[in-house]
């Protein structure tokens, strides 16, 4: 699945603690060993916000990414298929308790 990252989302907050914390508990999936961009080895550290590229679903997401890959803003980005998306809609997500 190919995905860009979404500039200024950074003042984005939810009830989880962090975005990371947020696609582990509702992507129902643990932590990946190496982020999911295709081919990197580097551990994923943050919960990015990013949008399906080439799609029409224009919805936000959060997935895993190594630190590197989440700062590259503007550019497309394979993933591994076998990472979910978390919905980055708190009033769907966290917000609703």
């Amino acid at each position: 699945m190919r995905v860009k990252n979404i500039n200024g989302t950074s003042d984005n907050t939810c009830k989880c603690g962090t975005w990371l914390d947020h696609w582990k508990k509702f992507s129902g999936q643990s932590l990946p060993s190496y982020c999911p961009a295709s081919a990197c080895l580097q551990k994923p550290e943050v919960g990015a916000h990013v949008q399906k590229d080439g799609s029409t679903d224009t919805s936000w997401y959060i997935v895993p990414l190594c630190k590197k890959h989440n700062g590259e803003t503007g550019k497309s980005l394979n993933i591994g298929d076998s990472v979910k998306f978390a919905s980055a809609n708190v009033g769907a997500t966290c917000g609703k308790y």
